[in-house]
């Protein structure tokens, strides 16, 4: 299914989509309908404060240890 640019997901086809505008205009659907992703929101928020909360526990060396050893793979020849 299609996604608009803001990840909103569309019809398909020209059909629907004229459906859909239909709505709108008559107000029977709301142009701002929340998509559902089929993600949890608690875990949502959770993972935005992981990497933070796992960067905070770490010491300077530790995070120096992880950032040099992703440089050498990202500049690793293949």
């Amino acid at each position: 299914m299609p996604t608009g640019p803001k990840g909103q997901k569309r019809p398909a086809d020209v059909v629907a989509n004229a459906v859909r505008v239909m709505q709108i205009a008559t107000g029977e659907a709301d142009e701002t309908t929340p998509v559902d992703d089929g993600k949890d929101p608690a875990a949502v928020s959770m993972g935005r404060k992981g990497g933070a909360a796992r960067a905070a526990s770490m010491t300077p060396e530790r995070r120096a240890e992880i950032a040099k050893a992703a440089a050498a793979k990202r500049w690793a020849k293949p």
